[in-house]
């Protein structure tokens, strides 16, 4: 698997997970000028974007500590940007789903922690 192809089935996974706990999917790799969000989802009022990593091993670290503050910022204007195109006034939060595979592992072998309010 590809980098791109390995960071794709963990959004796929992350979203599966989000869906089964009430969740709904609102978008997924929303792009624009000034970013990507991996998912955007709601629950119940709440509209949740949603940051995954992927990650094999913790050598370098645990997942959540490469959502650096350039990287928050990026995010934060990138979902300022989705607001003012959809709906402004919807209270929202940012998230963090780590997902931990081995590579070549399948999606039940995966384990999934999921941070709400993470920064």
């Amino acid at each position: 698997m590809t980098t791109k192809s390995r960071g794709d089935w963990g959004e796929a996974l992350v979203a599966e997970w989000l869906r089964e706990h009430g969740y709904a999917i609102v978008a997924s790799k929303y792009r624009c000028r000034f970013g990507e969000i991996d998912l955007i989802a709601r629950d119940k009022e709440m509209l949740c974007f949603v940051e995954v990593k992927l990650r094999d091993r913790t050598d370098y670290g645990l997942p959540r500590e490469f959502v650096t503050a350039a990287k928050q910022r990026r995010l934060r204007t990138t979902a300022e940007f989705y607001l003012s195109r959809h709906d402004p006034d919807v209270c929202c939060r940012f998230d963090v789903a780590e997902v931990y595979a081995d590579a070549g592992q399948t999606s039940g072998q995966a384990r999934i922690e999921y941070f709400e309010n993470a920064f």
